[in-house]
């Protein structure tokens, strides 16, 4: 031990706050500490051991599923004949359903690119850090940066006609305006739900509501020149 270490006493039970301590046990007390326990596992083995369990339990759920089901694959590519429309794998569908509203740079860097930096840098925010509600504090100001962001987003999206994406973010947004707009009450434990919520929240669900809506429109509803047909029609 060096000799700038320092010890300085005081009384603290909490063994995560001052984990340096010496007891002082005599033959009236007891030296246990008092803590509760956090409903957390370690990483190694338990949850390193549940991860690789499932992993395995779902490598063999599609093994039997291959060997029971044949994929839906198309005959062989003829490069002689391109097929009308060309569409992309389905987990593409969503990147080439944004390419017909914008220009292939910002449909295919820009925007796929500032998503995944938003959900990777959104949860460090300081006002994420503790996951609380993103109403809970400071409501009058995030309220405001709230609306210029919808209000510029909401304008951009219908100079470009890009119904597909304002429709579900103004939906987002109403959801986000109910949970801010009513103070919390018991019956509403639906508003309760929401106010809870934090940024990084929000913005996932946007992101998988979008994705799954342009995916569908692309799979479904895309026909001979990318144009907008029924799937019901032939």
């Amino acid at each position: 031990m060096s000799e700038s270490t320092k010890f300085t006493t005081a009384l603290d039970s909490d063994a995560k706050r001052t984990p340096l301590r010496v007891a002082f046990v005599t033959r009236r007390t007891s030296p246990q500490v008092k803590t509760t326990d956090d409903p957390t596992v370690m990483t190694y083995p338990e949850a390193i051991l549940r991860a690789v369990a499932a992993v395995q339990v779902l490598t063999i759920v599609l093994v039997v599923i291959s060997l029971i089901w044949d994929a839906p694959l198309e005959e062989l590519a003829d490069p002689m004949h391109t097929p009308n429309p060309a569409k992309a794998p389905w987990y593409f569908l969503g990147l080439q359903e944004l390419l017909h509203y914008f220009p292939p740079v910002v449909a295919g860097v820009i925007i796929p690119g500032l998503v995944v930096a938003a959900l990777i840098v959104i949860p460090y925010f300081n006002i994420n850090i503790e996951a609380e509600g993103i109403w809970m504090k400071d409501r009058v100001r995030r309220l405001r940066i709230f609306a210029i962001v919808v209000t510029v987003f909401s304008i951009v999206m219908a100079f470009f006609e890009v119904w597909a994406v304002l429709i579900p973010t103004l939906m987002i947004a109403a959801l986000m305006i109910y949970a801010e707009g009513q103070a919390p009450q018991p019956g509403f434990q639906f508003r309760t739900w929401l106010a809870k919520k934090s940024v990084s929240y929000w913005v996932m669900t946007w992101f998988l509501i979008e994705a799954t809506v342009l995916t569908v429109i692309g799979t479904f509803f895309r026909g001979p020149g990318w144009s907008w047909v029924w799937p019901w029609r032939s």
